[in-house]
């Protein structure tokens, strides 16, 4: 199954046991794009069998963090012009529409495009939600993923022009409350690992205020109230991970303390 009208576009998606949301995802984008990469780290359901259905060019690599992993993404596409989703993410018919005619004008190098979340329960973004806006659509040629195995963002060289696209990729991020627990936790992980081998740690203070501070954020800055009672439960989980983060990292430097006292 490939684009029956293909816009110089290549699209590039990392998985690992999505089989449950990558057909929602890849149908979304078969029209756009003769050229769908879906780059792998081990899924032991059915993501490779339903990526290859759509056409999509299954490689596999093992996981070496978020950067790594899309810059070697990036690696097997074949066009110039980029398009980064997740597994999670949807591009919606008006979207798609104005990729095509963004590419085809050529009037920037890297476009921007707001990601608004949708809860479980819920079928498009809440009017109100808040939406992050990163640059997904770029030429290769002009930027790269970012090499950090925790910080997901392109690097654009100097003086590439960047405007930002008015549609929303639609981000299904949540499966069940402790799916996002689980995938929180393994997360904050990767973060103190990444902090250790920078020689980076937080301040141990962190741990009496990084809790409140993060609900209040995700609650109130963030607009998870408009999720009702459900808002108070994922803004209470994006503050536990939060302060996980603080907490792991503090356990971290006690212990490497304890092993040089002890040597």
């Amino acid at each position: 199954m490939y684009a029956e009208n293909a816009t110089g576009l290549s699209v590039f998606v990392i998985t690992r046991n999505e089989a449950d949301r990558l057909p929602r995802t890849l149908a979304a984008v078969v029209g756009l794009s003769d050229d769908i990469v879906v780059v792998d780290s081990g899924s032991t359901d059915a993501t490779c069998a339903i990526a290859e259905q759509f056409g999509a060019r299954v490689i596999h690599n093992e996981w070496p963090g978020y950067g790594p992993q899309k810059r070697f993404a990036e690696e097997q596409c074949r066009h110039t012009w980029l398009l980064n989703i997740d597994a999670d993410e949807v591009i919606p018919p008006d979207l798609a529409r104005e990729i095509r005619a963004a590419i085809a004008s050529d009037a920037a190098d890297a476009y921007e495009i707001r990601i608004a979340e949708i809860f479980p329960s819920e079928e498009r973004p809440h009017p109100w939600a808040y939406a992050l806006a990163p640059v997904r659509l770029y030429r290769k040629d002009k930027g790269r993923y970012s090499p950090s195995p925790v910080h997901d963002r392109v690097d654009l060289i100097p003086g590439a022009r960047v405007a930002r696209l008015k549609g929303t990729i639609h981000h299904f991020s949540v499966r069940s409350i402790g799916d996002q627990i689980a995938k929180l936790n393994a997360y904050t992980d990767q973060q103190v690992r990444d902090l250790a081998n920078r020689g980076k740690h937080i301040p141990a203070w962190r741990l009496f205020v990084e809790f409140p501070a993060a609900f209040l954020k995700a609650y109130i800055l963030r607009r998870h109230f408009v999720r009702g009672y459900y808002g108070v439960i994922t803004a209470a989980n994006h503050a536990f991970y939060r302060w996980l983060r603080v907490a792991k990292d503090f356990e971290r430097r006690m212990l490497e303390k304890h092993r040089d006292g002890a040597k």
